[in-house]
């Protein structure tokens, strides 16, 4: 006959606590041990082909432009070799900010003085560009209204809005600006108002069913989605205004670089005007990696 062993909970909770105790590994103690030190993770070994795709490759393609440069001027008596062009870039870069008048000015004062008129445009086209896009794709209305007055405007040369601005403005400096607010308006209207057409119906119906006001449906709908759109016609738009700048200062004058590539262009100085060529190009393409870098830190969750 078998009897049945009934125990009290406080026997329950004690022999519990020993089948806990006896299932410890050995050494394992109720205290809490000393913390042991973590191992650091195997340090990873360093990756030479990805430093050598973006290392060599560009090197090797300035290193072949210069060769083919240096081979088509060995004979040459009319245009410089690579080395008169170096030996001269470092005479100019030697003391970029001189300034001996208005019309002679060091490289460096020509450089900024570029700049300065790009900001100004550029800043402005952003200003008037992006809220009008984010509109013409906001309402359809101003969608078709708008759309074929920017199919005909926006292939215009650049050149032919400085004549514009000349008999508004009356002076060459607000002329270089119009011309390119202008040209680099466009890409910031049409990539914000696809950006804006772009957005999923579901999420303006999910703002109509919360009846939230047009204001919140921008901030915290429109814009996030639209972001990315409007960075790239930015992008665009800074690449285009310098562009722009070169061709307008060599009809208008004054101290910039365009001016500089005319006036070296007169005094038959062709070093440099090939000294300026590299500098506008490696200024517009830092303009290019400074917006792509800051378009990169921007995502959906960061709005």
């Amino acid at each position: 006959m078998v009897s049945a062993v009934f125990h009290s909970p406080l026997e329950a909770a004690n022999e519990a606590r020993a089948e806990a105790m006896a299932a410890r590994p050995a050494g394992a103690t109720g205290t809490a041990s000393p913390a042991q030190p973590v191992a650091k993770p195997p340090r990873k070994p360093f990756d030479w082909r990805a430093l050598f795709l973006v290392v060599v490759p560009p090197l090797a393609g300035i290193a072949a432009l210069v060769g083919i440069w240096a081979l088509l001027t060995i004979k040459s008596s009319t245009f410089p070799t690579p080395l008169a062009t170096f030996k001269e870039a470092v005479v100019l870069f030697s003391d970029p900010f001189y300034s001996n008048g208005p019309n002679d000015q060091g490289l460096g004062w020509n450089i900024l003085f570029s700049l300065q008129r790009v900001a100004v445009g550029f800043g402005l086209a952003a200003v008037v560009g992006i809220p009008l896009g984010f509109m013409i794709g906001r309402f359809e209305f101003l969608s078709r209204m708008f759309s074929p007055l920017i199919s005909l405007l926006r292939p215009v040369s650049p050149l032919a809005w400085l004549p514009i601005g000349l008999l508004v403005f009356k002076a060459a400096n607000p002329a270089a600006i119009w011309t390119i607010f202008i040209c680099s308006i466009w890409p910031m209207i049409i990539n914000t108002a696809v950006g804006v057409q772009r957005v999923p119906a579901d999420y303006l119906n999910v703002a109509r069913v919360l009846n939230l006001s047009e204001w919140k449906v921008i901030t915290k709908i429109l814009f996030p989605a639209v972001l990315p759109y409007m960075l790239t016609g930015v992008r665009l738009s800074v690449g285009t205004a310098w562009l722009v700048i070169v061709a307008a200062e060599m009809l208008t004058g004054g101290v910039g670089i365009g001016f500089w590539v005319w006036d070296e262009w007169n005094n038959l100085n062709v070093t440099h005007i090939l000294i300026a060529i590299f500098v506008i190009g490696i200024v517009g393409l830092l303009l290019e990696w400074a917006l792509v870098s800051i378009a990169k830190r921007f995502t959906y969750d960061d709005v």
